[in-house]
């Protein structure tokens, strides 16, 4: 089943995107901030990362360059999922497609449904 990890830092909005992803067919993993995502993703690999940008503790910046220099994990695609209004070249550096809060259900299945295919 394939596995992905949302990194959201406000419950409600990490717990809609797992009740809708669970429901769809996918595993899900969930972390509060960048430094739970890194932890997670060392001992499970997701098919993909829904990646909040502003976070405490490590944020979406933070956790984007530290994944990218880790070679187990570099590999593992990252969606944005931000608020974040800006398109420059801050954004452009984290090399992930972003989607801007409010998320619309279906743009959020067919990210993932790209990255990881079908659910179960």
């Amino acid at each position: 089943m394939p596995c992905v990890l949302i990194v959201e830092d406000d419950t409600d909005v990490r717990e809609f995107m797992d009740v809708l992803l669970t429901t769809h067919g996918f595993e899900t993993m969930t972390a509060a901030n960048g430094r739970e995502a890194l932890e997670r993703m060392r001992k499970k690999k997701p098919c993909l990362v829904l990646l909040d940008l502003m976070m405490p503790i490590m944020d979406g910046w933070q956790f984007r360059a530290e994944q990218l220099q880790e070679p187990g994990i570099a590999d593992v695609p990252v969606v944005c999922v931000t608020a974040v209004a800006e398109h420059s070249e801050r954004i452009a550096r984290l090399k992930a497609p972003c989607l801007r809060k409010p998320v619309e259900f279906q743009a959020l299945l067919d990210a993932v449904e790209g990255a990881c295919g079908s659910g179960a």
